[in-house]
């Protein structure tokens, strides 16, 4: 395999993971475009390591993966050394993709005969408890959901040292294959694709999960055109106080996407958050671009926290009004100002949807409307209530100087006339 091609790769999985952002690859390519022409030979993985993109553990993790994905490569099936035949039951057709955690392969399910998809654990992470257990906590959280929008959980288990899982085959695409070819979707299209979503989402909070990483790469569309949600790898259940307090304080989530409480890491997060996701994925469905850019992911996030959201239909004038108050609400920093829940979020999807207007954002916005009113005539009429202060003790102050000078005079005229 080339060195370029090595390092198109690396840089794939460092901005797939979320562990860098577009500008800080670009940056670091452009650094490695200048050291060949120095003749000064180095990888991606060092020029990163040297502008601070990534730090050693995530470079060696990407370094890990990068290396089984290479020994797949040697393989007549894409699969890494051996594993076709230590899952029993399943063979290994070639593989799908990798992240930094995971290596995904396309399989048969022999019983079956139908198509699956098996994530397997590289035996790098096996080894530690932690990445082991998270695993099957992903396999557990999905196997709780039956929905035709959410993508199915089939068999978790580990063979040969090899912890998988086995999951439904999706023939298709994600929503930021579309976004990466710069596509922007068309109001229409984007509300249906959102509806389906929301529909996943609804299923999943009802069955006490929350996803805590919506967003474009994990929203797949099939050949006929069905939605599933993909990936509960972050899925945690919302009465998990054991968990929420170990997480306490740490983010959890993708930079462009992610919620404001979960940037704070708070304990109580709920299907809120999902919420806010989702309509930062509907934000650059329609618009092209994330809701929040910066140089680096830290600065992402705290743009979720501080920085106003411009409103969609600003950068795309083709919008209606209601998409745009939509989501705006589902965007709201104080998550008491977004839909609390998922049905309220239906229904005006599906009114805007349906040409009408999106009754529960028109009501948030004039609530706040008619709060920023109260607050200002609060302000007012304290700074009237001191004016007014103010302005009386002056006139008393003033009329005690009058009656100070009236007595001074008095006293002045009688002396000069005793003296007379």
């Amino acid at each position: 395999m080339a060195q370029t091609s090595i390092d198109t790769i690396f840089g794939k999985m460092a901005l797939d993971n979320g562990l860098c952002t577009d500008e800080e690859l670009k940056k670091c390519l452009e650094r490695l475009k200048a050291r060949a022409a120095e003749n000064t030979p180095t990888n991606l993985a060092q020029v990163m390591l040297e502008l601070g993109v990534l730090t050693r553990s995530q470079a060696e993790r990407l370094r890990t993966n990068l290396r089984d994905t290479k020994a797949g490569s040697n393989n007549p099936t894409g699969a890494g050394p051996g594993i076709g035949h230590q899952i029993p039951g399943y063979q290994i057709m070639g593989k799908l993709g990798a992240g930094a955690m995971a290596i995904v392969y396309k399989a048969r399910q022999v019983s079956l005969d139908r198509t699956v998809a098996i994530k397997i654990l590289p035996k790098k992470f096996s080894e530690n408890p932690d990445y082991v257990e998270r695993f099957y906590k992903e396999g557990r959280a999905a196997a709780k959901l039956n929905h035709n929008n959410i993508v199915q959980a089939v068999d978790v288990g580990e063979a040969a040292g090899h912890h998988y899982f086995v999951m439904e085959y999706v023939e298709g695409k994600t929503i930021y294959d579309d976004l990466a070819a710069g596509k922007v979707c068309k109001e229409k299209d984007a509300l249906e694709i959102v509806i389906q979503v929301a529909n996943a989402l609804a299923h999943a909070h009802a069955k006490g999960l929350i996803h805590r990483d919506v967003k474009p790469k994990n929203v797949m569309i099939n050949a006929a055109g069905v939605v599933k949600l993909a990936d509960m790898g972050l899925a945690r259940e919302m009465t998990d106080i054991k968990a929420a307090q170990t997480e306490a304080g740490r983010a959890y989530g993708t930079p462009y996407y992610i919620a404001p409480e979960q940037i704070r890491g708070e304990v109580d997060i709920d299907g809120r958050a999902d919420i806010y996701a989702l309509g930062a994925t509907f934000y650059h469905m329609v618009t092209g671009r994330v809701p929040f850019e910066a140089a680096n992911p830290s600065d992402v996030m705290r743009k979720h926290l501080k920085e106003p959201l411009i409103p969609p239909d600003h950068i795309n004038t083709s919008l209606s009004a209601g998409v745009s108050e939509v989501i705006e609400t589902m965007m709201a920093k104080n998550k008491a100002d977004r839909y609390q829940n998922i049905d309220e979020l239906l229904k005006d999807l599906n009114s805007v949807k349906n040409g009408e207007v999106p009754l529960v954002a028109r009501k948030k916005f004039q609530i706040e409307s008619l709060e920023q009113l109260e607050k200002g005539a609060a302000i007012e009429s304290t700074n009237t209530k001191t004016y007014t202060e103010e302005a009386i003790l002056k006139y008393r102050i003033g009329i005690l100087g009058l009656g100070a000078l009236s007595m001074v005079l008095i006293v002045i005229i009688i002396f000069m006339i005793s003296r007379s």
